[in-house]
């Protein structure tokens, strides 16, 4: 990256953090959300739901939804970007003697910004709650590495889908779909759980792939499960994202470049 092109995209920081400084409300409302949702699953669900060889099911659910939080983050990605679109943002953005990468490395940078600020907010409560990793401070980081790898990941299928989509109407389609996908994986319930071909569905999902290897990082249980996508859940947690980034990150780069042609 040019001298140049570094200062074009952190000028797109400074403008979507500036967007953060007008609008504290919608970044509050994108943080709080995952918290209300971790304290709903853990007090008001949380007395009927059973854990793997036993254990605390805050202890089960926590990592879930920190890797659940990675994944519902495109549809904020497709939203920001189709907003752009219709505006007319993007397409003044190119017309401007700036680097034409600027405008997606900015994108990509305040979006993993948001989400370093989420898993920290959700660290927090889960501590509040009780919940403790029991690994040390190696494999606390790497677990954090590996949520915001996946975040990474879904932020390229968030530019891609959100450029495809081109209207904020359509991100309620993609979020009909995001949701079930969410929620088809280990985040809430064991995998065991589910009938035989819905529990292999979700063992093989890149969300469980992810919750698994991170609860085995934290030493929280549930992290096992008897599955080779289970046994290897650290090795898919690295290979998932790394597949939908070479697949999407180039599609959603090319799909910039012949905006408005």
């Amino acid at each position: 990256m040019t001298t140049a092109t570094f200062i074009d995209s952190w000028t797109m920081t400074r403008r979507g953090l500036a967007h953060w400084a007008r609008q504290p409300v919608q970044v509050a409302v994108q943080l709080v959300f995952p918290v209300m949702m971790l304290l709903m699953f853990a007090y008001f669900l949380g007395g009927g739901m059973t854990v793997p060889g036993g254990g605390d099911y805050k202890d089960y659910l926590v990592p879930g939804t920190l890797a659940l939080t990675m994944v519902f983050g495109l549809e904020g990605t497709m939203l920001a970007i189709t907003q752009d679109l219709n505006r007319g943002v993007i397409d003044r953005f190119r017309s401007m003697p700036m680097a034409r990468s600027a405008v997606l490395v900015g994108r990509s940078v305040l979006d993993m910004l948001q989400s370093a600020l989420g898993l920290l907010v959700l660290l927090g409560v889960g501590l509040a709650m009780g919940w403790r990793w029991h690994g040390g401070p190696g494999d606390v980081l790497l677990a954090v590495g590996l949520l915001l790898w996946l975040r990474f990941a879904m932020l390229w299928l968030g530019i891609f889908l959100g450029m495809a989509a081109g209207r904020p109407e359509m991100v309620q389609a993609v979020q009909i779909l995001v949701w079930p996908v969410g929620f088809l994986s280990n985040v809430f319930a064991s995998p065991g759980t589910m009938p035989d071909w819905l529990g292999a569905i979700a063992v093989w999902n890149p969300m469980s792939a992810t919750a698994t290897a991170i609860r085995e990082l934290f030493g929280s249980p549930g992290g096992g499960g008897g599955s080779w996508a289970a046994d290897h859940a650290q090795l898919l947690a690295v290979c998932w994202p790394l597949a939908l980034t070479a697949v999407f990150l180039p599609v959603a780069v090319g799909r910039y470049g012949r905006l408005s042609r």
